[in-house]
């Protein structure tokens, strides 16, 4: 059974929330729905295999420094796919207040 990978929160106010990722290879996320629209910032290179509520994986190659957005809803679980430890920071846009 893999382990969850570790969480540690950066930064949080009323506009975004910034999480810094650390996995060990096997290591997983732990399926979750995302509340917001987010990017995420690959502080290593590594392999991910994304796992969908469908059953269906896919893997991507992160590259540090390269980033990416994803839109809010998007439920998924990440596990490193890779041999050695990859840590990611994760930005998520809260919405503005009115």
């Amino acid at each position: 059974m893999a382990t969850t990978a570790r969480a540690t929160l950066q930064h949080e106010d009323q506009r975004v929330r910034v999480t810094r990722w650390d996995f060990e290879p096997g290591d997983s996320t732990g399926r979750h729905v995302h509340e917001h629209d987010y990017l995420v910032v690959p502080v290593t290179d590594g392999r991910t295999d994304i796992h969908t509520p469908d059953g269906a994986v896919t893997s991507a190659e992160l590259r540090a420094g390269e980033s990416y957005a994803r839109p809010a809803g998007s439920e998924h679980e990440v596990v490193n796919a890779g041999a050695f430890p990859l840590a990611f920071v994760e930005i998520e846009l809260k919405e503005l207040p009115q």
